[in-house]
C-alpha cells in the first residue's frame, strides 16, 4: 500500500519554486526543458549608428563581424545588428525561437518594418521566428536596432540618479532555439497553482487543494517521459475548470503599457520605445484573440505614424476591430495641476480630435493613470469634450490617508461629474498574478457599492506592455474558484457596466483629488514652469491678434492668412512640455535641453506671428508715419504704467519737458501712464499722472512707498513692517514679534527617496530667515509714476538675490522684481507674508476658477495639505479685508495660522544634478485689499502682472483708428478667456468665457466686428441644441448670457 505524505506548506511550495526556478536545477528541473536544441546564428555583423537613424539609412551603414561577449555604448547611443539565420533539419517544424539578449531595450527589424521589442529587463528576449518565417522557409535576414539604455533609464547611483552616460552593454546571448509549449503551458499550471497555495489565507481550503494539486503534478511528471506532460496538464485543468459564484467580484482585465512620454530618457528615445512595445502588442493580438488593449496620448500615435507607418497601419486595423483602444482624449498624459485652463482645453481638443480624425473615435473616458494631483475643475473640462468618465491610479501612492473609495462619483467646483474608478490591485502594471487579483478584492473599498473593478497588465515604459506569460497566466484565472473572476474586458465595457448597475450606490467626492506626496513639482526647474506661463499668455495673445487680422481680412478682402498650422504646432510643443514628468521637474536634463529649445521655438514664432498680425490688423503702411501703438490681450479696460524703451518710446529730450506725463527710469527706459480699451490697442498717448506715488526714506533707515491705493514701509532688508490701504490704519502683515512680510525663509529638503518629486513635512521644522544684506538697500526710481528701492540680500557663500521693490502709481499691489543666483544643495527657498487676517480657509486660484483650501492643520487631511498648488494668486481673507500674493510663474504655495508662503526655488540632485542651478528672475507682489477678493480685483491684477501691456512701433496710416476694442463684457464676475478662429470654418470665431467669483452671473458681450450668427458650442466646437443656446439674447452687435458659478461657456460666432 503507498504511504501518503502530510504535506509541510513551506518545503511544498519552495519545492515547486525550484522545479520551475529559472536559476536553480536547471539541469533537472521543467524550467531547463523550456528551450532545447539551441543554435548559433550563421552570421552576426554591426553597424555603430551616429545616433537614432532611420531603418533606411541605417541598412547602408557599413556593417563588421562581431560576436557574443562584446560590449556596446556609450549610453544613448544606437548600434544596429545584422543577423543571418538559417535553421537546421532538426527543427523544421518546431516552434523556434531567436533569442537574443544585449541586455537593454532593442528591436526586431523585417522587410523595412518594425515587428518585435526586445528588452533584457524583463526577460522579454525571445522572438518566435518560426511563425515569422512560416512553414517551409528555414533562412531568413534580421536586423536588429540596440538602443544603449535600459526600461528605465541609466541612473548611475540609484533608478532616479543622473544618468551614467559611459555605460555599456554587453551582448549575451544570440542564437535561435526550440521553444517547447507544452513545457511552457505547465510551468504556467505550476505557478499559478503555487501562487494560489502561497498567497490564499490560512482559513481558505481552496488555497490547500491548489496546494497538493501542484504537489500531485511534480509527483507525475517524468521530464524524461513526454506523456505524463499531459497527464499533469489535466490535473490542472481540472482544477482551473472549477467555477465561481454568479456574486463573485470581476476584474476587467485590459493590456496597459504605460508609456511616460519623457522621464528617465528623452523624447526621442520614447519613440522607439513606443515601436517596441507596440510592435509586442500587435504580435500577441494575432495570437491571442481576445486580448485587448488599451492606449491614450495622441502625441505617440502621431509619433508612431510619422516614424513607423507600416506599424501604424497594423495598429489601425486593430482599433477598427475594438482590440487596440485609445483611450484618454488628450495629446498627453498632463500633469493635473500646473497648467492653465486653456492648455488643459487644448489637450482634450487636439488628443479628441486626433483619434476623430485617425480613428474615427471619440474618446468616452478620461485616463490620467500617473500624474501628481488633479485640479477640480477637470470633470467640467472633461464633459466639455464628452468625456463622462475618468481612471487613475496615483492616489494610492498618498503617505497620510488612504482615499476612501476606488469607484465614485467625482465632482468639480462647478457642480459637473464625471464616474470615476481607481484600480484596487494599487498598479497599473499588473503581471496577471495571483497576489495581485487577491490585493485588489482586499483593497477594494466600495464593496457591497458595486462588485467591479479594473485590471490594468503590461510592462509600462518600454517594457513592451503585456507579455505573452501574463495572458497565459490571466487564461486560469478567466473563472476558477476561490479567486475573483479575471476577465479580458474594455473600458467600455466596465464604466458601462458600472453605470447600468450601480450608479446608484456609488458615493461623491467634491474637489480637488489632492495626492499627498510629489507636492515639490509645484516647485521643481523653475525655468520651466515660468517659461510655461509664458508661452501659455503668448500663444493666448497672438491667437487673439491672428484671429483679429483673419476676420478683418475676410472682410475687407485683404491677404492676411491665418497661421493655422504653426499655431496648431506651437500648440502641440506645449502640450507635450506639460508631459506630466517634464512641466512638474521630475526628468534628467536631457529632457529639458529639448524643453526649452521648444519653449524657444513658441517664443520666437509667437513673437513673429504677432507682429505679422498687428501690421495687418493697423495696415501697417512704409508710407505712414511710425507711431507707438500699446495692445491690450485682456478682457477689461486697462490704465497702468507701460515701460516703453528709447527706441519704441517718445524722445528722451520732449520727455523731460513733460515731467507729469513720463518718467526716465534708472535704467534709461521711458515709463508712461497709458489707457487701452479691452481686447484692442491704443495710441500710446500718456496719460497725466493725477496722484503721483512717492518713496521716502525715514530717520530710522526704513522706505516708505505710497500711491493712492496703498502705503508700505520697508526695512533695509527688503522686509515689509507695515503695509496698510489708504485710509486705513490696519496693518496687513501680523503684528506678532519677529513678522515681516517679504521675508526671505530657507529649508532644509532632504526627502525620503524621490528627490525632485517631494517636499516632506518635516522640511517646515528647519525654517531659516534670511538676514544678511550685501549692500546698503538704496532708492531706484522716485516717481511720479514708479518709485522703487533695490535689495541685495545674501542667501550663503554661493547663493543671493537682488530684489526691485516697487510701486506705481494706480496700482493696487506692490511689486517684487527678483533675481536669485541660486547654487544650493537640497535646500528650499521661500518668500512668506505673515498677515494680520483671522479666516480657517485661503483661495488659490486654479483653472477657470479657484478653490478653497484650509488654514489650520485640525485633521489629518488638513496637514497632509501642507504645500499645495495655485495658479497666479492666492488670497486669505474676512469679511471687508484680506492679502493676495500674486506671481508670474510660481505655483507652490503654502498657507497656515495666516501666514502665506510662496515657494521660489528647489536644488534636488536626482533625476537632474544641475536642476534649478543658475541666474533665475520672476515677479511676485502683495496686494491688500477691502472688500472681497473678487470685488477688489485681484482676479485681473494677476492678469495684468501676468501680461503687460505691450507697446509696438507701427505705421498707421490715415483713417485708421487710434483705439479699437474688438470685444468687450460689462461684468467683471466673466472674463473672456480666449479669442481664437475655430478649428474647422473659416468664416467663424470660438470665444471662451468662464464666471470667475463662484456664482451665478449675467453678462454682456460685445463684438466690434458684425458676426452674422452665435451659437454654444461645446469644447470640440460642435454647435449644441437649441435647448443649450435658448439663453443667448442677441440685439445688435452685443450677446447676452447667463452663467452658472465657474461655468465654462464657448461661443461660436459666424462673419
Amino acid at each position: 500500500m503507498e504511504q501518503v505524505t502530510l504535506k509541510h506548506k513551506r518545503t511544498t511550495l519552495e519545492r515547486a519554486d525550484k522545479f520551475i526556478s529559472p536559476v536553480y536545477f536547471n539541469d533537472v528541473n521543467l524550467r531547463g526543458r523550456l528551450y532545447r536544441d539551441n543554435h548559433p546564428l550563421k552570421s552576426i555583423t554591426h553597424y555603430a549608428a551616429p545616433g537614432r537613424v532611420p531603418y533606411q539609412q541605417a541598412v547602408k551603414g557599413k556593417f563588421t563581424k562581431t560576436e557574443i561577449g562584446q560590449s556596446f555604448g556609450p549610453t544613448w547611443s544606437t548600434h544596429w545588428f545584422q543577423l543571418e539565420i538559417e535553421i537546421p533539419d532538426n527543427m523544421k517544424g518546431e516552434e523556434v525561437h531567436l533569442l537574443w539578449n544585449s541586455n537593454s531595450e532593442a528591436l526586431v527589424w523585417q522587410g523595412g518594418n518594425p515587428i518585435q521589442g526586445l528588452s533584457g529587463d524583463y526577460d522579454r528576449i525571445s522572438f518566435p521566428l518560426s511563425k515569422v518565417l512560416g512553414k517551409n522557409k528555414t533562412r531568413c535576414s534580421l536586423y536588429v536596432e540596440m538602443a544603449c539604455n535600459r526600461i528605465l533609464g541609466e541612473g548611475k547611483d540609484s533608478m532616479i540618479g543622473p544618468p551614467d552616460m559611459n555605460k555599456t552593454f554587453t551582448l549575451s546571448q544570440a542564437e535561435i532555439a526550440v521553444f517547447d509549449r507544452e513545457v511552457y503551458e505547465l510551468i504556467i499550471d505550476i505557478e499559478t497553482l503555487h501562487d494560489m497555495a502561497k498567497h490564499m489565507t490560512e482559513e481558505t481550503e481552496r488555497g490547500y487543494q491548489a496546494l497538493y494539486t501542484m504537489n500531485q503534478m511534480i509527483n507525475m511528471l517524468d521530464l524524461d517521459d513526454r506523456a505524463t506532460y499531459s497527464k499533469a496538464h489535466q490535473l490542472a485543468k481540472k482544477f482551473f475548470q472549477q467555477r465561481n459564484g454568479q456574486s463573485q467580484h470581476t476584474l476587467y482585465a485590459m493590456g496597459h503599457a504605460h508609456m511616460d512620454s519623457a522621464w528617465l530618457w528623452p523624447y526621442a528615445e520614447t519613440v522607439r520605445k513606443c515601436a517596441r512595445s507596440w510592435s509586442c502588442t500587435i504580435r500577441l493580438m494575432e495570437q491571442y484573440p481576445h486580448f485587448t488593449f488599451t492606449c491614450s496620448q495622441a502625441q505617440q500615435y502621431e509619433w508612431v505614424k510619422d516614424n513607423y507607418p507600416g506599424l501604424y497601419t497594423q495598429i489601425k486595423e486593430f482599433v477598427k476591430k475594438g482590440r487596440f483602444i485609445p483611450v484618454g482624449g488628450t495629446w498627453v498624459e498632463m500633469d493635473g495641476n500646473i497648467p492653465s485652463g486653456e492648455a488643459f482645453v487644448r489637450q482634450f481638443l487636439y488628443g479628441q480630435r486626433f483619434f476623430m480624425k485617425e480613428f474615427n473615435k471619440k474618446c468616452s473616458e478620461f485616463w490620467l493613470p500617473d500624474t501628481f494631483g488633479y485640479s477640480p475643475q477637470l470633470p467640467q473640462i472633461m464633459k466639455l469634450f464628452g468625456i463622462s468618465r475618468f481612471l487613475t491610479q496615483k492616489l494610492s501612492w498618498s503617505l497620510v490617508n488612504k482615499f476612501p473609495h476606488h469607484t465614485f462619483w467625482w465632482e468639480g467646483i462647478d457642480g459637473s461629474r464625471v464616474l470615476s474608478h481607481f484600480p484596487p490591485g494599487d498598479s497599473y502594471e499588473m503581471h496577471g498574478k495571483v497576489e495581485e487579483v487577491l490585493r485588489t478584492i482586499k483593497n477594494y473599498k466600495d464593496k457591497g457599492r458595486s462588485n467591479k473593478s479594473v485590471y490594468l497588465f503590461g510592462f509600462g515604459d518600454g517594457g513592451n506592455g503585456p507579455s505573452e506569460d501574463m495572458l497565459v497566466r490571466m487564461s486560469r484565472l478567466q473563472d476558477v474558484d476561490g479567486l475573483p473572476k479575471v476577465q479580458p474586458k474594455t473600458p467600455q465595457d466596465f464604466f458601462s457596466d458600472v453605470e447600468k448597475e450601480d450608479c446608484g450606490n456609488l458615493c461623491r467626492w467634491r474637489g480637488e483629488l489632492y495626492l499627498e506626496l510629489h507636492n515639490g513639482t509645484y516647485t521643481t526647474h523653475a525655468k520651466v514652469k515660468k517659461m510655461n506661463r509664458f508661452c501659455e499668455f503668448r500663444l493666448h495673445d497672438v491667437e487673439f491678434l491672428a484671429s483679429m487680422a483673419h476676420i478683418q481680412s475676410l472682410i475687407k478682402k485683404a491677404a492676411y492668412k491665418f497661421p493655422t498650422e504653426e499655431l496648431h504646432r506651437l500648440w502641440k510643443l506645449l502640450l507635450l512640455n506639460q508631459f506630466h514628468d517634464v512641466l512638474p521637474g521630475t526628468s534628467i536634463g536631457l529632457v529639458y535641453e529639448d524643453a526649452h529649445q521648444y519653449y524657444d521655438d513658441i517664443v520666437a514664432s509667437c513673437q513673429k506671428l504677432s507682429s505679422d498680425a498687428l501690421a495687418s490688423i493697423i495696415a501697417d503702411s512704409a508710407q505712414s508715419n511710425p507711431v507707438s501703438m500699446v495692445i491690450n490681450c485682456m478682457g477689461w479696460h486697462r490704465k497702468e504704467v507701460v515701460t516703453m524703451s528709447q527706441s519704441t518710446g517718445t524722445p528722451a529730450k520732449k520727455q523731460k519737458k513733460s515731467p507729469e506725463l513720463v518718467q526716465i527710469d534708472s535704467q534709461g527706459n521711458t515709463l508712461a501712464m497709458l489707457t487701452v480699451p479691452s481686447y484692442g490697442y491704443a495710441e500710446a498717448k500718456s496719460v497725466k499722472c493725477e496722484k503721483p506715488c512717492s518713496i521716502e526714506k525715514k530717520q530710522n533707515g526704513t522706505f516708505i512707498l505710497h500711491n493712492e491705493y496703498l502705503s508700505a514701509e520697508i526695512d533695509n532688508l527688503g522686509r515689509i513692517i507695515t503695509l496698510t490701504l489708504n485710509g486705513e490704519e490696519r496693518n496687513a502683515i501680523s503684528s506678532e514679534p519677529g513678522c515681516y512680510g517679504n521675508q526671505f525663509v530657507m529649508y532644509d529638503d532632504i526627502p525620503l527617496y524621490w528627490d525632485a518629486w517631494d517636499v516632506m513635512d518635516y522640511h517646515l521644522e528647519t525654517r531659516k530667515p534670511v538676514l544678511l544684506s550685501t549692500k546698503k538697500t538704496t532708492i531706484q526710481d522716485q516717481g511720479p509714476l514708479r518709485v522703487s528701492l533695490v535689495v541685495e540680500i545674501k542667501i550663503s557663500d554661493r547663493s543671493s538675490i537682488k530684489q526691485v521693490i516697487s510701486l506705481d502709481t494706480g496700482s493696487p499691489y506692490l511689486r517684487f522684481q527678483t533675481q536669485v543666483d541660486w547654487h544650493e544643495n537640497r535646500k528650499f527657498l521661500k518668500v512668506e507674508f505673515p498677515t494680520s487676517v483671522h479666516s480657517m480657509s485661503a483661495t488659490y486660484e486654479i483653472q477657470f476658477g479657484h478653490h478653497q483650501r484650509t488654514n489650520h492643520n485640525n485633521t489629518s487631511w488638513d496637514w497632509a495639505q501642507f504645500e499645495v498648488f495655485g495658479h497666479k494668486w492666492a488670497a486669505i481673507s474676512e469679511h471687508n479685508f484680506g492679502v493676495a500674493v500674486l506671481n508670474d510663474s510660481k505655483y507652490g504655495y503654502s498657507t497656515r495660522d495666516g501666514v502665506m508662503r510662496l515657494s521660489l526655488l528647489r536644488s534636488p540632485k536626482s533625476p537632474d544634478k544641475d536642476a534649478d542651478m543658475g541666474t533665475h528672475s520672476f515677479t511676485y507682489a502683495v496686494m491688500p485689499f477691502q472688500g472681497t477678493f473678487q470685488s477688489a480685483g485681484v482676479i485681473q491684477a494677476a492678469y495684468e502682472l501676468n501680461n503687460p501691456l505691450d507697446v509696438h512701433t507701427l505705421n498707421l496710416p490715415k483713417g485708421v483708428q487710434e483705439s479699437k476694442s474688438f470685444f468687450s463684457v460689462d461684468n467683471p464676475q466673466v472674463i473672456l478667456e480666449t479669442i481664437k478662429k475655430s478649428e474647422d470654418l473659416d468664416n467663424a470665431l470660438i470665444l471662451r468665457l468662464y464666471e470667475s467669483y463662484g456664482g451665478q452671473a449675467k453678462v454682456k458681450l460685445t463684438a466690434d466686428l458684425p458676426f452674422t450668427s452665435v451659437k454654444r458650442c461645446n469644447g470640440l466646437e460642435e454647435i449644441l441644441d437649441n435647448e443649450v443656446t435658448s439663453d443667448l439674447e442677441v440685439i445688435g452687435r452685443q450677446i447676452t448670457l447667463s452663467f452658472k458659478p465657474f461655468e465654462i461657456i464657448s461661443l461660436l460666432l459666424k462673419f
